[in-house]
């Protein structure tokens, strides 16, 4: 009964020994190379390194538009008003309810009060000011067919004179100004990589100067061995 028992369990779990040459399986495809999968028959060193790709529609953008990204934008300034605003009304509900001698429910109340009232007013003006630049923005793109750099500056700029509109013109000017102070600083910032690469293009001073800085240990130690 028990060498029955341990046959059937051979046949159906048989064991196995690192002598099996079907179980010498190298873990790498060359020496300090690629590991083999265990899974596919193929080496992974064939496979090509590159980014990931991944399928778009066809006509569709590579990355999102600006259509895509003002929800997010105008969900994020609501949220950042609101923040700001309910910090803010925290601040000035405590300065005033301490100068008038609140106490208890009453002043409690009054806090909620400058909360509210602060946060929503913060988050609506934020919220409004990104309606109105994501709005240009849309137009921008689809007017001209391309998402770049004269888009931002023109939506900021174009908003700032907007939201003012009704205060004047001196203060509309100075609206699509800062508008527009904003959005150079942005592009700045985002463009600093291709900045950098375009002063090193059109300085060859400045070039040399980086290429010597980053090779001189390697003159150094080739200058080292030769002595």
């Amino acid at each position: 009964m028990e060498s029955s028992t341990s046959e059937s369990s051979n046949t159906y779990a048989p064991s196995y020994s690192n002598r099996d040459p079907g179980m010498n399986v190298p873990v790498h495809s060359q020496q300090n190379l690629a590991p083999l999968s265990p899974y596919l028959n193929f080496d992974p060193v064939y496979l090509p390194q590159s980014q990931p790709e991944f399928i778009f529609p066809e006509g569709a953008a590579r990355q999102r538009g600006r259509f895509e990204l003002a929800f997010s934008q105008i969900g994020v300034s609501c949220m950042t008003g609101a923040a700001v605003g309910g910090i803010g009304g925290l601040y000035n509900g405590l300065r005033s309810t301490t100068l008038a001698g609140h106490t208890g429910k009453l002043r409690r109340t009054q806090l909620l009060n400058y909360v509210m009232k602060q946060g929503s007013a913060t988050a609506n003006t934020l919220g409004v000011l990104a309606v109105m630049y994501s709005g240009f923005g849309v137009l921008l793109s689809w007017g001209r067919g391309s998402d770049d750099e004269l888009n931002t500056l023109t939506a900021a700029t174009a908003t700032g004179l907007l939201y003012k509109s009704t205060a004047g013109l001196k203060k509309c000017g100075i609206g699509g100004a800062v508008g527009l102070g904003l959005a150079s600083i942005y592009c700045l910032w985002t463009a600093r990589d291709r900045l950098q690469g375009f002063r090193q293009e059109y300085n060859p001073a400045l070039w040399v100067y980086v290429n010597v800085r980053h090779n001189l240990p390697s003159y150094m130690a080739l200058e080292h061995a030769c002595h």
